[in-house]
């Protein structure tokens, strides 16, 4: 069955440190439960990862708020089929804008206009020893930038500075597309549907800055069998029980009836006797 998992870009909440992971911690189990148990249900699994202050886990993606794989698997039926006996979980799923990994460098560390205009002395520099410095590619990007904000001019082959301080709204933006603002996705949505929208939202867009994927997270509630430490249930006896004498403490898992057995391994007849088995059949229909 396929496993559940969180989104790791969390439209509409705040973004602490990206969480993800193949196995669950026990703390992040832990908080789970404990939240469900203080509050009855948890009707949007995004804001309760932004809530907890959770340890960095190793990831699978970087940007965004995640619980990704940490708790839903163990703590639910992994079968559609099972009862609910901790919690019963409802998939919401939307689509959304994230950073491309371009874009979560620039969040990180600044815009490359910004690092261009820091880059240039008061006397000027050339554009040759900027394009050494930063690289034909970026310097490319970064001059078209910077002269549209009228941060940089030119003058016979020297690029001057406009500006002392420059403030990197660039960033900023980025930042609250790793956040996931609801604001920001919204015109992002008016841009894909060719409405009107500020022309730094059309700059994420032009530079290729963004990317949509699918986002899915989770609502929980109490189950019937709810508790805030699960017990690991026992599969068998052992000689190991049998000697300290705890088997008659123990729960045990129910058994699955209704499960299938291991296949049989069927062998096969022998080529010989297939041929006399033939014609032995050939003088039966003949009477």
């Amino acid at each position: 069955p396929q496993t559940p998992v969180f989104a790791t870009s969390i439209p509409g909440t705040p973004s602490p440190s990206a969480m993800a992971a193949t196995q669950p911690s026990a703390d992040v189990e832990g908080a789970l439960l404990a939240h469900l148990n203080a509050n009855g249900e948890i009707p949007d699994s995004r804001a309760l990862a932004s809530y907890q202050e959770t340890p960095r886990l190793p990831h699978h993606r970087e940007h965004g708020t995640a619980w990704r794989r940490p708790c839903l698997p163990r703590v639910v039926p992994p079968r559609p089929d099972e009862p609910c006996l901790l919690s019963c979980p409802q998939d919401i799923t939307r689509e959304a804008w994230v950073l491309t990994d371009e874009a979560k460098g620039y969040a990180a560390g600044g815009s490359r206009e910004v690092h261009l205009v820091a880059a240039i002395p008061p006397e000027g520099a050339s554009r040759a020893a900027l394009k050494e410095e930063f690289g034909d590619v970026v310097f490319d990007i970064a001059r078209k930038a910077a002269a549209k904000n009228k941060w940089i001019r030119f003058e016979r082959g020297i690029v001057l500075r406009t500006v002392e301080d420059t403030t990197d709204e660039m960033q900023e933006l980025l930042k609250r597309v790793e956040n996931g603002e609801d604001e920001v996705q919204e015109q992002l949505k008016r841009l894909e549907k060719g409405k009107v929208v500020p022309d730094l939202i059309k700059e994420l867009k032009r530079r290729k800055l963004v990317t949509k994927e699918k986002v899915i997270w989770y609502s929980l509630k109490k189950g019937p069998e709810f508790v805030v430490k699960r017990k690991t249930l026992a599969t068998d006896v052992t000689r190991e029980h049998l000697k300290s004498g705890d088997w008659k403490d123990l729960e045990f898992k129910d058994y699955n009836y209704e499960a299938q057995g291991q296949p049989i391994a069927i062998g096969y007849s022998q080529p010989l006797l297939e041929v006399r088995e033939a014609i032995q059949n050939i003088f039966l229909e003949m009477g």
